[in-house]
């Protein structure tokens, strides 16, 4: 029995007090000797224990799944496809289950734990439309007479993903639907916080599977810490891996699989920013940064953490914000209710973070309009808007709570020099009534966007994201070239 009432609902997606945390070779593995719980953040009481495995179920599980992907690479596309659409549908009908636990197990509020489902939910549907548009092999015109060449995509054969805490399905998503209908096995490695999560996204995954009559080694995964992202990383048997997480850790694992000739995909944090032009929307600029500095509680990768405003309104905006910023409810008691605009952040060291931020801020200058710790058993603080120098070294930091700092500027140029001073990030948005003064690859009037990131939104939010790319699957593949000389004369 789960210790409180409130936690009675994951007993309806097959979730038990204690649960073994390695799913290998169609079964779960762990050791009562080595055991990580499941925290809730809003009062830092154990929900559940979670026993992990050894090294040798790590073994077997990659051997298992090695195996079973000789097998899933020669399962037609159509096939393949219908799998991924068939997990979509089993996790559209427990939508509001897995949302629930999300938020409980995460820390969001409700709205972001369900939305975080559908957003998986959409990718199935996304990958498991590709049936008729996978393009695995294309005709290459050549330049000799009676001969032809062929781009062939073949699958890696078993993919590694590892995720993050704060979207512990979403990311997962997002790379195991396009790794699947590529023909790949997946290898997870979920976080260590979130183990709840990841058993239960294991178990529906595995129902489908065993539905179909196909083997449970074709997705495999492991709730555990460093050493088993360590093992994916240098592990020749996996030959695609895909990080989420800080640009610290990333480039350790982009090492590792560099040093082995293997590919890496990499998902990073970073410093994002709103620039906001004289003449922008204002009311259109708070609501975006509400979402983008206070939603999931500042703990996203794309979260905005530096706010440029151009001088002539520069206190209407900060005045704007404010006055939303008082209005933000906290979830104190619960997330999970109604009318919950924050909950707490993820554990305690990020709130004893973001009390280290709050002193280095105010050391070097900076001036707080709002925001500071909040007194209780959770892990709470107050969304907080800071006044600081672009120069300021804790400026410069990547974060992962809700600090934003207000930054005054009088020119375009001048703010797009102050941001890409440092690095950027993933995501950047610039809000403006003149969009065709800044549009990438626009030039009027001698004016063009210089925002060096990976994503530039126009009055968009730094978190609005367009769907996946229409060649996203090819990075789950690997490309062959092949020419056929079907004459008879040599071309050598």
């Amino acid at each position: 029995m789960f210790a409180r009432s409130e936690y009675m609902f994951l007993s309806e997606i097959d979730l038990s007090v204690v649960h073994p945390g390695y799913y290998v070779n169609g079964k779960w593995k762990g050791r009562s000797s080595s055991m990580v719980t499941s925290v809730n953040p809003v009062n830092n009481e154990t929900i559940a224990a979670v026993t992990e495995g050894s090294i040798e179920d790590y073994e077997e599980g990659i051997q298992a799944c090695s195996k079973a992907a000789k097998l899933w690479m020669k399962t037609p596309v159509s096939k393949r496809c219908e799998i991924v659409r068939q997990i979509g549908d089993a996790l559209r009908a427990k939508l509001q289950l897995f949302g629930r636990l999300v938020s409980l197990e995460v820390g969001k509020i409700l709205v972001e734990g369900i939305g975080e489902v559908q957003e998986v939910i959409d990718m199935c549907d996304y990958a498991a439309g590709l049936s008729e548009k996978l393009n695995l092999n294309a005709s290459i015109r050549h330049e000799r007479q009676n001969h032809v060449t062929l781009q062939v995509r073949n699958p890696f054969g078993v993919v590694g993903v590892i995720t993050p805490f704060n979207f512990p399905c979403a990311v997962l998503g997002r790379n195991a639907c396009m790794a699947l209908v590529t023909g790949n096995c997946v290898v997870w490695k979920g976080s260590r916080s979130t183990p709840l999560v990841t058993i239960a996204i294991t178990k529906l995954v595995a129902g489908v599977l065993k539905n179909n009559n196909l083997p449970g080694a074709i997705f495999t995964s492991f709730c555990g810490g460093a050493p088993i992202g360590q093992a994916m990383a240098e592990d020749k048997r996996i030959p695609l891996v895909s990080f989420t997480g800080t640009s610290k850790v990333g480039l350790m694992v982009q090492q590792r699989v560099n040093d082995r000739f293997g590919k890496c995909l990499l998902e990073l944090s970073g410093n994002n920013a709103i620039t906001v032009m004289g003449d922008a929307d204002i009311p259109l600029v708070v609501q975006a940064v509400l979402l983008d500095a206070v939603g999931i509680a500042g703990q996203c990768r794309i979260t905005c953490h530096r706010l440029f405003i151009q001088e002539t309104i520069y206190e209407l905006v900060i005045e704007r914000l404010l006055l939303e910023y008082t209005l933000v409810t906290i979830g104190m008691g619960d997330p999970l209710k109604t009318g919950t605009l924050l909950g707490p952040l993820h554990t305690k060291a990020l709130k004893r973070n973001f009390r280290t931020v709050m002193q280095k801020i105010k050391s070097q200058g900076g001036k707080v309009f709002i925001g500071d710790v909040v007194s209780s058993v959770g892990n709470f603080v107050r969304p907080t808007i800071v006044e600081i120098s672009p120069n300021a070294d804790v400026v410069k930091e990547e974060l992962f709570v809700p600090v934003l700092y207000a930054i005054k500027f009088t020119t375009f140029e001048e703010a797009m020099q102050i941001n890409n001073s440092i690095s950027p990030g993933s995501s950047n948005s610039i809000f403006t009534r003149k969009p065709h003064l800044v549009v990438p690859g626009i030039r009027h009037t001698n004016r063009s966007l210089g925002i060096d990131c990976g994503i530039v939104n126009v009055n968009l939010p730094t978190r609005g994201r367009g769907g996946a790319g229409s060649d996203s699957w090819e990075q789950y593949t690997r490309r062959t070239i092949c020419t056929i000389n079907y004459g008879d004369e040599s071309s050598f």
